[in-house]
């Protein structure tokens, strides 16, 4: 697992010890020639960060500012790890999902929702993150999912605009509703 482009290009980067899925580089490159419009200035918010590994690749774009949650010690101290080998100091919010979409302050240009598999966070990621108006006015939210799970096509004033299959995954793309 690597940066793959930006300030950061190549830095090789570790997993926690957990049972995370680090999102593969090939997948990594697909989501990120489709949302890199979307990159520079912005404000980041990566739901379940596992590594870390989606929000530093959007710093080593140009991301402005990086908030990361988890609720693994694991994944803590990888995000730690990962962030000393760009020299940066990492927002880290540990705890519950939910506690950080209630707690997040500002606006988020690009919300990660990337839960594991399976565990049906993705409508209440979406829900919450609708509810306390937390996505900026051309912000997008980003699920990333097994393929064959469908999502839903809109949830409050989120609307699902688009859909990429990458193998067995699948990211699903929402925005607000206008």
């Amino acid at each position: 697992m690597r940066v793959i482009t930006g300030k950061y290009k190549g830095r090789n980067l570790v997993s926690p010890k957990s049972a995370a899925r680090p999102t593969l580089d090939r997948m990594k490159e697909t989501l990120f020639n489709i949302i890199n419009d979307k990159i520079r200035g912005s404000t980041v918010l990566d739901l379940f960060a596992g590594s870390g590994q989606l929000a530093i690749e959007c710093l080593s774009r140009g991301a402005e500012r990086a908030v990361l949650c988890d609720n693994s010690k694991e994944a803590i101290e990888a995000i730690k790890i990962n962030f000393a080998k760009i020299g940066e100091t990492p927002h880290i919010v540990f705890g519950d999902f939910r506690d950080c979409l209630k707690r997040f302050q500002g606006k988020a240009d690009i919300i990660f929702v990337d839960p594991p598999y399976k565990s049906g966070f993705y409508e209440e990621a979406l829900n919450d993150t609708d509810k306390y108006d937390l996505l900026s006015e051309d912000g997008i939210v980003v699920c990333e999912h097994a393929a064959e799970d469908v999502l839903p096509s809109a949830t409050g004033n989120l609307v699902c605009y688009d859909c990429r299959k990458i193998g067995t995954v699948k990211f699903s793309f929402y925005k607000r509703s206008k």
